[in-house]
């Protein structure tokens, strides 16, 4: 598991200002370290879609903002997505929470082989099987976060969004603590 103070350090060292998301499960120690202020500026919206836009506009202001949703939000948001900060060319770093990476783990099957029967499972969640092929099929550079040796890739991922101004996400696989 990472630490939300790590990724908050990490965030602020490459100058990320205002963190949009949505609070879940597996975020919420982040979003509760960052509700006393500072920086990065916490911004809350009511549906996932509305990330990107405000990320938008902020970036157009002058900000440097990162997206913080899971990955069901994410799958909600698509055309938010594509029609802001991907026609936009921003280069936003997106940390999406993978709910349902671990239940993947646990029968033994890798994200990204979605198929009619896994995607019926109750055993498993639909919406991790989608992720990636759905980040693949938006042309959205992705990696992993997995635990506190990978944040690191924070900074990698926010230079490779600058160096391809373009947006790149982040998995976060498990919960932050």
């Amino acid at each position: 598991m990472a630490k939300a103070r790590s990724i908050v350090e990490a965030l602020c060292k490459v100058g990320v200002t205002d963190l949009v998301g949505l609070p879940d499960n597996s975020s919420a120690a982040l979003f509760a370290l960052l509700k006393g202020g500072g920086e990065p500026v916490i911004r809350l919206v009511t549906r996932e879609g509305e990330a990107f836009a405000m990320a938008a506009g902020l970036w157009m202001g002058g900000r440097v903002p990162a997206v913080l949703i899971q990955n069901t939000g994410l799958l909600e948001s698509g055309d938010s997505f594509r029609g802001t900060v991907q026609r936009m060319r921003i280069p936003l770093l997106c940390l999406i929470t993978f709910r349902g990476y671990a239940k993947l783990e646990r029968v033994g099957q890798r994200s990204g082989e979605p198929d009619p029967h896994l995607l019926s499972r109750p055993d498993v969640d639909s919406a991790a099987l989608l992720t990636e092929p759905t980040l693949q099929a938006w042309g959205l550079p992705f990696d992993y976060l997995h635990d506190e040796q990978d944040v690191p890739k924070v900074n990698a991922s926010v230079e490779k969004a600058r160096r391809l101004s373009t947006p790149v996400a982040l998995l976060v696989t498990r919960d932050m603590t």
